[in-house]
């Protein structure tokens, strides 16, 4: 027999000795030197990390127990939301008690479940079912802050809102809210297909199991509906406006029951985009004619059938005779009778109908840009109460940059409903930075004109300028099943800006950009300032390398990747580039003033005279409105032609600087978020430089003139840029 002896016992002891010692000393190190926890953005803006220890403090006295009910799941939530989020921030959860016995209480409730909100009722009155009250107080001699609101979904609102505050490391000394939502329907549009699928989705596939659903409810759907209700957003529409019929058979509406049960708590209510021709493709009906009495009975009997499962069943999103999908339009109905026939049958439920005006017929168009005015504006009036028509940002398709839809304002007695676009499809996908918060903010503080002076978008959004009965704004959602929900982690900054600014149409980009930061990474100057001047630098970098000066639509067909300002032929003109530049030897541009297709003229008079003139249309909108010669003078005193050149070069400098900025951050961030955002800001600058490449590459081709000095030529001939393809981009329609 064999044995292996170890060191003598003295030598084994201090080799031991040695080894404690050591480890003593690198434990010393660790704990000295400032923890940054590795993170991969799961947590959204809700991480609840620790406060500084005097900041939690005083956070802690002033939350040294929770009054806060917990008889129905909404409540259940709160609380929950409440203990969760002290605990993460203040390093203990407070003591949970029956009523307020100590100093530094937080009473949450409302006048129903509290005998202490029950004495803020008449301040209560006007903030609706949704709206709260934050207010620092003495209840039986004792400081106190209390939430209160007439529901308890309002109670959870305010819940959100006073974790926000701790968050952001805000006073809560002398607090005094007051907040409601100044639009009724904030819903997300999920493009996600049956199959797992997600049209225009850059973040991995649906995150809707349908397999596994109704039995298995996976747990992410929860942490979905708390980020949704910590913006106030109260609705989801859960499948592609492109939709399947197969979503309204009973083995789905299962399914969808389910999800609306994981949602109800937080206050959201699901949606189902309707394919018009459901009736005869799982119906069995020879047609699918809305004035069809036979028809009309099938939607009334499916709507009922529906609301058996899901009985706060939101109501339908309906595409309909747009891009080839079937709409009334097929038995020579107009899209008032479409929409009401299933208004009539959502209407005693309580039910909506979001119909969308993205529409533009088969033949070739004189100007897509003008069909969805001239379509709807003979309708105004004609919908029934309980119809919104959802019309997007801009008449032509979630560009880099677009004037406003000229439907807002020019239908007074049809409630608008905006619809913005969260995911990024013509903005470099997920691996772009752009924080689409001043793209929002400069459609909704864009003046109609058509009541005056101030007659902005967001008041005919929140209903305030033609006393809409229904207001509401949508959102096609950025969301999927990668582990950061957006792709990209600065991508979540887009789905937060929209449900903040669903709630509070006038918020300012900039102040919601500062607290997303503050909550998604430290409210810590040195790195919120950075990051939010990368933020509102970010949208007019992206329009620069890509669509400057109004230029629209340059995208590569069909997927939107990359430069194509080239693509012409197929199917139909309105689906290439050449159609919206127009480029010739002399100049380039759409002309869209009285002396082109005259789509200035569905402004208010105001308006359509700015943009009916170059030398008063903004210059971000030139080539928009206007076909000009290449050597137009700009206010700049160069030429058209250079001043294209410059903001191309202006585009991808900005990126270059993002990347600088961001590399500035290496430790003050997390390396795990620091090291993915800086690969896709490399991504950025590449693909920024390909832009601007290939543009240029193009239009020299078309114009035949040299760069202006200082400007360096494209590195490889145009014929490359055009021969690339790119058959499995992510999100291809």
């Amino acid at each position: 027999m064999t044995t292996t002896e170890g060191p003598p016992r003295a030598a084994g002891w201090r080799w031991s000795a040695a080894l404690a010692a050591a480890l003593l000393w690198l434990a010393g190190v660790v704990l000295a030197a400032p923890v940054a926890h590795a993170e991969d953005g799961y947590a959204l803006w809700l991480r609840y990390r620790p406060r500084p220890q005097a900041q939690a403090e005083e956070y802690r006295a002033a939350a040294t127990e929770l009054v806060a009910p917990a008889a129905t799941p909404t409540q259940r939530a709160t609380r929950a939301e409440l203990l969760r989020g002290l605990e993460g921030l203040l390093g203990a959860a407070p003591v949970s008690s029956a009523a307020v016995s100590r100093d530094g209480a937080l009473v949450v409730g409302t006048p129903a479940s509290s005998k202490v909100v029950a004495g803020l009722r008449r301040e209560l009155a006007g903030l609706g079912r949704e709206g709260y009250l934050i207010r620092s107080l003495r209840v039986d001699g004792r400081q106190a802050t209390v939430i209160a609101a007439n529901e308890d979904v309002g109670v959870l609102y305010g819940a959100f809102h006073y974790l926000r505050l701790l968050q952001t490391g805000r006073p809560l000394r002398g607090l005094d809210l007051r907040e409601a939502p100044r639009v009724q329907l904030r819903v997300l549009n999920h493009w996600d297909n049956l199959d797992g699928t997600v049209e225009r989705g850059y973040a991995g596939a649906s995150i809707w199991d349908w397999h596994k659903l109704p039995d298995w409810r996976d747990p992410r759907y929860t942490d979905y509906a708390r980020a949704n209700a910590s913006i106030g957003i109260n609705g989801t529409v859960l499948n592609n406006v492109n939709s399947n019929a197969l979503v309204l058979t009973p083995m789905y509406l299962e399914k969808v029951a389910a999800l609306a049960e994981v949602f109800r708590p937080y206050g959201i209510r699901v949606y189902l985009s309707a394919r018009f021709s459901a009736p005869r493709e799982i119906g069995g009906l020879p047609t699918a004619d809305p004035l069809d009495p036979a028809v009309r009975r099938w939607w009334k009997e499916k709507v009922d059938e529906i609301y058996r499962h899901v009985p706060d069943f939101g109501g339908f999103l309906v595409k309909a005779n747009s891009e080839g999908q079937p709409g009334p339009q097929d038995y020579g109905r107009s899209h008032a009778d479409g929409a009401n026939m299933l208004a009539e049958a959502l209407a005693p439920h309580g039910g909506v109908v979001m119909w969308r005006a993205f529409v533009y017929s088969d033949e070739e168009p004189e100007d897509r840009a003008k069909q969805a005015y001239n379509e709807f504006v003979p309708l105004d009036g004609r919908f029934a109460g309980n119809v919104l028509v959802q019309v997007k940002n801009g008449a032509i398709d979630f560009q880099p940059r677009e004037p406003f839809h000229p439907l807002f304002g020019a239908m007074p007695r049809t409630p608008l409903m905006m619809e913005f676009q969260i995911t990024k499809e013509y903005l470099g996908f997920a691996t772009h930075l752009v924080y689409l918060g001043p793209l929002f903010e400069e459609t909704l503080r864009a003046d109609t004109h058509v009541r005056g002076e101030g007659s902005t978008v967001a008041k005919v959004v929140d209903g305030s300028l033609h006393g809409y009965r229904l207001t509401g704004m949508a959102g096609v959602a950025n969301i999927g099943a990668d582990r950061n929900w957006s792709g990209s982690h600065f991508d979540q900054a887009n789905w937060y800006a929209f449900g903040r600014l669903a709630w509070d149409p006038e918020a300012s980009a900039r102040d919601i950009a500062e607290e997303w930061a503050r909550m998604t990474f430290a409210p810590d100057p040195r790195v919120t300032g950075p990051v939010v001047e990368m933020m509102m630098a970010s949208r007019e970098a992206v329009v620069d390398y890509m669509t400057p000066l109004g230029l629209h639509h340059l995208m590569g067909r069909g997927h939107h990747y990359g430069p194509g300002p080239w693509v012409e032929g197929g199917p139909r003109a309105d689906w290439t580039s050449v159609y919206f530049h127009r480029a010739t030897r002399q100049g380039i541009g759409f002309d869209r003033s009285t002396r082109g297709s005259d789509a200035v003229s569905q402004y208010a008079p105001p308006v359509a005279r700015l943009f009916d003139d170059p030398a008063t249309t903004p210059e971000t909108l030139l080539l928009w409105f206007h076909h000009l010669p290449w050597d137009y003078r700009m206010a700049s005193g160069r030429t058209l032609w250079e001043e294209l050149v410059a903001r191309y070069d202006r585009g991808v400098a900005q990126v270059r600087r993002m990347r600088a900025t961001w590399a500035r951050l290496e430790g003050l961030v997390d390396a795990e978020r620091h090291a993915q955002v800086a690969a896709f800001l490399a991504i950025q600058e590449k693909e920024a430089q390909w832009w601007r490449d290939a543009s240029i590459a193009y239009w020299q081709s078309i114009n035949g003139l040299p760069l202006p000095p200082g400007h360096a030529p494209p590195p490889r001939p145009l014929e490359y840029y055009k021969s690339l393809e790119f058959p499995h981009a992510p999100g291809h329609h």
